[in-house]
């Protein structure tokens, strides 16, 4: 069959044309925006990548259509499609239809964390011998692919809570029917598609109800969205999990955390593993991980091992990950664009790094921070860095400028992305830490800003805040 994928450089959706392929499928796709990892990904598996929405990339009539959701009505290829009856369906039902149905489903959902616990369980059925099938929204650093289709029965799949295409309003997760589905976490957020929080959790109940009474929910212990979103009515076994210390009981439990995340043991009752020593930072990671470890264990991996095998976890491409330190300087890249997952990467990092001097570059790249939906929460998110640079891109509706006042004069707007790398670059030190948070490719920031920083003579040094 010769499938046509629109938008296939999203995670997602690059992630079904690797699968597509696999299955035998000749897939070709259009997308507007094109930039790694997904782009790379896609040449290195030989498919066929054809630049804006063109009609003439649908001729000859490929046999099916998969519509991303970043695409609406007016669009030209949508509306192509439309006019010449050509077959289309959305992502999330052709992954429903031609991936999942017959496997083992492991889904892991909630605002925030999704990529990095489903790359994890995806990791520890590997280790396991599970062979597992996976369609993860990032590219897991121990497997170098966002998507396989697997040899065995369980599959993981990040559940996103985003809507499935133009024609099917309803959150992509609630065509995957898992028999395992972790809760991470649920806040407000996509403003863009939902009015309020009442409404996400709506979808979250949708995806509930799809869950066999033989199966098993893991959700997050202490999140009152999350408990009130359950308590709609829940017909499956439910066991929270949570991190020492915190109020209320749970199953599962990640004793002795490290400061920075970087270690714990995981804990079912009584019975706790040897600690888990890994690379990644943050309390909110211990959670991820121990989430995983759990999953795992359902599906059938001891205990011990579940706990061993995550110690080889080596993170997502884009979270959290170092790019470089040149003359000294340490360059991360990081996704996190709320301001819930901007405060839980800095608060990692400033227990990993102590003292040292913390910049942080963040572009405002999500729908619900172009919106200004949460700019209120930005200041305060951002507290732990000594430094921010804010890059205020033509199209951003609000002014950053009084939303940062409260941090001082360590926040500075700067409204082009050339004039945002030489700054960063004049002011790095040795020792310095630089974070570089967006959802995109912040117009190529982090290739200039290695460059320069290659290149550049260091600053002399400051005190930290200086």
């Amino acid at each position: 069959m010769r499938i046509h994928i629109l938008g296939i450089c999203g995670t997602f959706m690059g992630g079904l044309a690797l699968l597509a392929r696999a299955l035998g499928h000749e897939v070709r796709g259009s997308d507007a925006n094109v930039y790694p990892p997904m782009s790379t990904q896609l040449a290195q598996a030989g498919i066929e990548l054809c630049a804006g929405y063109r009609p003439e990339h649908l001729s000859p009539a490929p046999d099916l259509v998969i519509v991303g959701n970043a695409l609406a009505r007016g669009n030209p290829a949508v509306e192509f499609v439309l006019d010449r009856d050509l077959p289309y369906t959305s992502g999330p039902q052709w992954l429903a239809e031609q991936v999942l149905r017959g496997r083992r489903v492991l889904a892991v959902a909630g605002t925030h964390g999704k990529t990095t616990t489903a790359g994890a369980l995806a990791w520890i059925l590997e280790r396991a011998g599970l062979e597992p099938g996976f369609l993860i929204g990032g590219v897991p650093l121990n497997f170098d692919r966002s998507a396989r289709l697997g040899s065995g029965e369980c599959f993981v799949v990040e559940a996103d809570e985003y809507d499935s295409a133009f024609f099917d309003k309803r959150s992509k997760f609630v065509h995957y029917r898992p028999r395992i589905l972790i809760l991470n976490n649920l806040e407000f957020d996509h403003a863009d598609i939902f009015p309020d929080l009442a409404a996400i959790e709506r979808q979250f109940h949708h995806l509930v109800r799809t869950v066999p009474s033989t199966g098993r929910i893991l959700a997050r212990r202490a999140d009152a969205n999350l408990e009130r979103m359950l308590a709609l009515g829940c017909w499956t076994p439910v066991e929270r999990f949570g991190i020492e210390g915190e109020d209320g009981d749970a199953q599962w439990v990640a004793r002795e955390p490290g400061a920075d995340g970087g270690c714990f043991r995981a804990c079912r009752g009584a019975e706790c593993t040897a600690p888990v020593e890994w690379s990644q930072l943050g309390r909110h990671n211990v959670a991820n991980g121990l989430a995983a470890v759990a999953a795992a264990v359902h599906a059938g991996v001891p205990l011990a091992s579940a706990a061993e095998h995550l110690s080889g976890f080596r993170g997502i491409r884009r979270r959290l990950e170092l790019r470089g330190e040149p003359n000294g300087v340490r360059v991360y890249d990081d996704f996190a664009h709320h301001p819930t997952a901007i405060a839980a990467t800095l608060e990692g990092l400033r227990a990993r790094i102590g003292s040292g001097r913390l910049v942080v570059l963040l572009e405002p790249r999500s729908n619900t921070l172009r919106m200004g939906v949460q700019r209120d929460r930005l200041a305060p998110a951002l507290q732990r860095a000594d430094r921010v640079l804010f890059y205020r891109p033509p199209e951003l509706s609000w002014d950053p400028a009084p939303v940062l006042a409260p941090l001082g004069a360590r926040a500075e707007v700067l409204d082009a992305i050339p004039a945002l790398a030489a700054r960063a670059a004049a002011e790095a030190r040795p020792g310095d830490t630089i974070v570089i948070m967006s959802n995109g490719g912040f117009g190529g920031l982090h290739e200039r800003l290695l460059d320069a920083l290659a290149t550049a003579a260091p600053a002399a040094a400051a005190p930290r805040g200086g």
